[in-house]
C-alpha cells in the first residue's frame, strides 16, 4: 500500500491521506471522521479497518481532516471538495463516514454534483448541529446507500436514520456493539467493505 499527504482544494484547510494500491486504482472512496470537538481524525480506527479492506481489494481510499469548527456546514463541504478531488483523479467515487462524519457522508452525497457509486454510513447520528438533518438527505441520495448501525449504540440518535434507509429500501446492516465498535474492527471492516467494493 502507498499513502500520500493530500491537501484538498478549496476555501478551508483541508489535509487528507491518500491510501492506494501498489499498482494504483480506479476507484476511490472518501471517509468521513467522527466528530472533531470529539478527537475525531482521518486516523480513526474504524476508517482505518475500512480502509485497508478496500487497498487490498484494489480500491482507494481517502481519509480527511475537517477544517476549523463550522456546525456541521463546512464539514459537508470538506467532504465535498474531497469528493471532487477525487472525481477528477478517479473513474469512480464512493463516500463513507462513521458517527458525525457518517452524516456528514449522507449530506454530502444529497448536495454534491459528483456522481457516486456508493455511500455508506456507520453510526449515523441524524442531525448535526446547524440543523442539518441526515435522515431528510437520504431521500436525495442518488447511489446505492448503506447503513450500518449497532445494537447498543446510546450514543448516537441513529434510529431515524436507520428507519429512512429502510423506508427507501436501502441496505440496513446491524451489528452486535456499542457506539465506538470496539473489538469489532474487523466486523465494520467486512460489513462496509464488501458493499463499497461490489459498487465501485
Amino acid at each position: 500500500m502507498r499513502q500520500e499527504t493530500v491537501l484538498v482544494p478549496g476555501a478551508r484547510d483541508v489535509e487528507a491521506t491518500l491510501d492506494e494500491p501498489d499498482d494504483g486504482s480506479r476507484s476511490c472512496v472518501v471517509m468521513c471522521p467522527p466528530h472533531p470537538q470529539h478527537r475525531g481524525h482521518r486516523g480513526d480506527d474504524r476508517l482505518e479497518a475500512v480502509s485497508t479492506y478496500l487497498v487490498e481489494r484494489g480500491v482507494a481510499a481517502l481519509r480527511f481532516d475537517y477544517g476549523d469548527w463550522d456546525e456541521g456546514e463546512g464539514e459537508r463541504e470538506d467532504a465535498r471538495n474531497a469528493l471532487r478531488w477525487a472525481s477528477e483523479r478517479y473513474d469512480t467515487v464512493g463516500i463513507f463516514g462513521f458517527s458525525f462524519g457518517g452524516s456528514i457522508a449522507a449530506l454530502a452525497a444529497a448536495t454534491t454534483e459528483v456522481d457516486l457509486c456508493a455511500v455508506s454510513m456507520l453510526a449515523p447520528a441524524v442531525e448535526l448541529p446547524a440543523g442539518l438533518n441526515a435522515a431528510d438527505a437520504l431521500e436525495d441520495v442518488t447511489a446505492p446507500l448503506q447503513v450500518v448501525y449497532a445494537t447498543r449504540d446510546d450514543t448516537a440518535n441513529w434510529e431515524t436514520v436507520v428507519a429512512a434507509a429502510r423506508e427507501l429500501d436501502c441496505e440496513v446492516v446491524e451489528l452486535s456493539a456499542d457506539h465506538f465498535f470496539i473489538g469489532r474492527f474487523d466486523a465494520v471492516a467486512e460489513a462496509v467493505g464488501p458493499f463499497l467494493v461490489r459498487a465501485c
